[in-house]
Parts: C-alpha cells; structure tokens; sequence
C-alpha cells in the first residue's frame, strides 16, 4: 500500500547435493509504466552459503523515506536480485519483480434509494496515507458531466476525513460519478461508483 513500507522475501533454494556460495546483488527503482527508471531507491550487497539441498530467505525492506518523493503517478517499484554462483564459471540468475503500489481507497457512500427530482446527500471519505502531512488537498467530482472543484484543509499522517455532497439527479437509470483526489504530495487518487437513479 502507498505510504507504508514494503518488505519483500528473495527465497533462493539450492537444489544439488554439493555446498553454494551465492552472491546477491539486490536493487529498487522507480519506474514508469513503459518500464523506463526514474530514480534508483536501493542497492544491496549480500553473500548466502547454501549447505546441500538448502534454502534461505533473504528479507528486503524498503521504507517509505526511500521510495516517497521518487514515485510517479504509475506507482510503480521495479526489484531486481543477480544472484551469482561463485566458483562456478560466473553462473547467473536474475530475479525481478514490478510492485505496483495500492492508492489510498476513496470510500462513496450512497442512500439505499436515489430518486429522480429529488435532492440526494453522498459521503465521500479520503485518506492521507503517509506518515507525513499533506497540504493543497482538492478533491474533483464529476457528475452529470460538471466538475465542482472541493479545496480541502491539510491532513495529518495517516489521517481520515470526510464531506458530504448533495445533488439532485435529473434523469433515471444508471449515473456515474467519480472523484479525485490530490495533494502535494500525490495526486490522481480516483474512486467511482454507479448510482441507480429510480422513477418517482
């Protein structure tokens, strides 16, 4: 999740009879979508002995402090670990993994029942996720193609907050509203949901 800290396991495995010495060399970057580096986060050296038909596990944590202020809108975290057999001709094995990171949820909250004509009040929650305040918070709902643009006082770490939004549909059937969230820290934190709107 988005402002937590991450923590991976390599799981290497000896799979012969005879002792391995196996070099580790382990790092995190920052990625784009077209899997283009923004920044590198972490770099890691680490050696493992593995007895006959054994396996460890090496943990990798990433804090928040490392990744936060280099993420992009993508969220996204590329791990590689180049695993070396030592003694052993230069016998390689790359492991890689892309982690993209879970936004904070918006939570829509509708009455069971929504009636055309008739004025209906939405709670929409939002959350800060870090472990730091955020400032300039906006919120963006669009329904019934407009925009009402919401300017939101600052959040304290890891804090949870809510407002209420009244509208009144002008149609029955199915109505789509979105909403989007940013601060300073982040932006483009979306949520949606359908409402049935019902005939008088």
């Amino acid at each position: 999740v988005f402002g937590k800290d991450i923590t991976l396991i390599l799981i290497l495995n000896n799979l012969s009879f005879d002792h391995k010495t196996v070099k580790v060399d382990m790092s995190a970057s920052t990625i784009l979508y077209t899997r283009r580096t923004v920044a590198e986060i972490l770099k890691a050296t680490t050696s493992v002995d593995l007895g006959s038909k054994q396996g460890k596990h090496i943990w990798i944590k990433i804090p928040y402090s490392y990744y936060g202020k280099y993420l992009t809108t993508d969220k996204r975290i590329q791990v590689t670990a180049l695993c070396e057999v030592m003694h052993t001709n230069g016998v390689k094995l790359l492991v890689e993994k892309t982690i993209i990171l879970e936004d904070t949820n918006i939570i829509i909250k509708i009455p069971r029942r929504v009636v055309v004509n008739k004025a209906v009040t939405l709670e929409i929650s939002y959350a800060n996720p870090l472990p730091e305040p955020v400032n300039r918070c906006v919120l963006l709902v669009t329904l019934m193609n407009q925009q009402v643009k919401i300017h939101l006082a600052r959040l304290a770490p890891r804090e949870r907050s809510k407002i209420y939004f009244e509208f009144t549909p002008r149609r029955t059937g199915p109505l789509q509203l979105q909403v989007d969230f940013s601060c300073d820290k982040f932006s483009h934190v979306k949520g949606f949901v359908t409402i049935a709107v019902a005939p008088a």
